[in-house]
C-alpha cells in the first residue's frame, strides 16, 4: 500500500504550494490526513483514509524519483489527472 506520512505530505506542500495542480493537491491530502488525525489514532494508524488517497499520493509522488519529487515542472500533474 503507498504511504505518505505526515513529513512527506509536509514537504510536497511546501515544495508544490504554487503548482497549479500539485498545490491543490497537497492541500487536499494535507487535509484529508489532519481530518484523520482529529477523528481517529491517526493518519498513520487508520488504513481508510490512506487508502481512499492512494491515486492522489501517486500523482504527487511520481514514481518517487528526485525529478519527481522536488521537480515543479510536471507534466505529468494534468488537471484531469487530480479530478480522476
Amino acid at each position: 500500500m503507498k504511504f505518505m506520512n505526515t513529513w512527506e505530505i509536509d514537504e510536497a506542500a511546501a515544495c508544490f504550494q504554487s503548482h497549479p495542480v500539485l498545490g491543490p493537491a497537497t492541500r487536499a491530502l494535507a487535509a484529508l490526513r489532519d481530518a484523520a488525525d482529529e477523528n481517529s489514532d491517526g493518519w498513520a494508524y487508520w488504513p481508510k483514509p490512506c487508502r481512499s488517497a492512494v491515486r492522489l499520493m501517486e500523482l504527487i509522488t511520481g514514481d518517487g524519483t528526485a525529478h519527481f519529487r522536488f521537480n515543479s515542472e510536471r507534466a505529468d500533474a494534468t488537471p484531469e489527472e487530480f479530478l480522476a
